[in-house]
Order: C-alpha cells, then sequence, then structure tokens
C-alpha cells in the first residue's frame, strides 16, 4: 500500500487556486482510477483504490497547508507506510507553469506544507512538484499562489492533471523517473515564462 498526499487548503474560496493544484490532482487521480467514495479520516479527505494492483490511499489534508504533516503522518503511522511509499502533490513556484519534476528528500524550498511534512516523516517521502510559476518578486508570491489560475493557465493545468493520472502506475511502481518523462511527454509544458502568466500576458 501506498500514500498518496494531494496539498492545499479546504474551502470553497481556496478551490481554485493555484496552491490548490495538489488537491486537484488528487481529483483526478480518484477519477481516473474510480476510487471509491470520499470519507474523513486522519484530519483529510480519503478515498481508496486500486492503481495497477496497488493499494492506495488517496489524501486531502484539511488541516490548511502549513500543518499538513500532521494528516499525512497520523495514516503514515497507522498503516506503518514508510517515506519511500508516500507521493506528495503539491505546486512548486520554482518551476515555470506546467513543468513536473519528481524529486527524493530535500528542503522544504519555502513550501510550507513541504516544511510541515518534514517535520512529522523526515525529509525522504516523494514530491511530485507541479509548476506554477514564479511572479518575480518576492511580496507578490503570497497573492500570485494563493490566487485562482487565469483562464488562458486552464489548458496546460487540465493536460498536466490529466497526465499526473494517466501516467501514475509507473510512480506506484517506484520508477519516478520514467512518470516524470511520461508526465512531460503527455503534457508538455507552454512556452511561456513565469513573469508572463504572472502578469496574465499568457
Amino acid at each position: 500500500m501506498i500514500i498518496i498526499a494531494g496539498l492545499g487548503n479546504p474551502g470553497g474560496k481556496y478551490e481554485k487556486n493555484r496552491h490548490n493544484i495538489g488537491f486537484m490532482a488528487a481529483d483526478e487521480i480518484a477519477r481516473r482510477w474510480r476510487f471509491g467514495p470520499e470519507r474523513a479520516k486522519f484530519q483529510s479527505i480519503v478515498s481508496e483504490g486500486l492503481v495497477d494492483g496497488t493499494k492506495v490511499l488517496l489524501m486531502k489534508p484539511q488541516t490548511y497547508m502549513n500543518e499538513s504533516g500532521r494528516a499525512v503522518g497520523e495514516a503514515a503511522r497507522f498503516y506503518k507506510i514508510k517515506p519511500s511509499e508516500i507521493i506528495v502533490f503539491h505546486d512548486e513556484i520554482d518551476l515555470a507553469p506546467g513543468r513536473f519534476r519528481m524529486k527524493t528528500g530535500g528542503g522544504a524550498a519555502g513550501q510550507n506544507g513541504i516544511r510541515s511534512l518534514i517535520s512529522h516523516l523526515g525529509a525522504d517521502f516523494r514530491r511530485a512538484r507541479m509548476g506554477i510559476g514564479h511572479p518575480g518578486e518576492k511580496e507578490l508570491v503570497m497573492p500570485h499562489v494563493l490566487g485562482d489560475f487565469h483562464k488562458a493557465e486552464q489548458p496546460w493545468l487540465d493536460a498536466m492533471l490529466q497526465a499526473c493520472a494517466d501516467a501514475l502506475p509507473f510512480a506506484v511502481a517506484g520508477d519516478d523517473e520514467r512518470y516524470q518523462g511520461e508526465v512531460m511527454r503527455l503534457a508538455p509544458a507552454p512556452k511561456f515564462s513565469p513573469r508572463q502568466a504572472a502578469r496574465g500576458e499568457l
């Protein structure tokens, strides 16, 4: 069994935020692989399903982003799941919009959800980093990540979410390099700069 956690903030006002791309990925995975009904458990909305025969617990922590580790840590302890069997989908401002990278270990790079997970799990869980671009100025980061995706961003966003779900058997099998490559093959990143995206020049 593995845990897949999508990070975000609960509540309707955050639903379409860039910061909630992890929740969006979790929802797409649940649809694509026909997971069971959602229920409340481990301070999260969870559902279960099979991906190529591997049992997956899909989590959307309801603790708010900055406390995501409390929820995922609770589930990991309950099921005795190692960090290497946990995949976390989250927004990444240091990747251009539509870029996708898998990474195991390392620091939080300013992502508070990842910082919380490190404090509860250690650093050695797997991160599915979904690029949303950097607005260019430090003071613009918070309004950028807590802002909704522009309508013009929807095509690459939908493509990346679908690719993450379609290629998931590679990640479940532990082949993160192949998974990353397949996601980017299915959903090539658009050719524009993060600063263009931030200024609405798409």
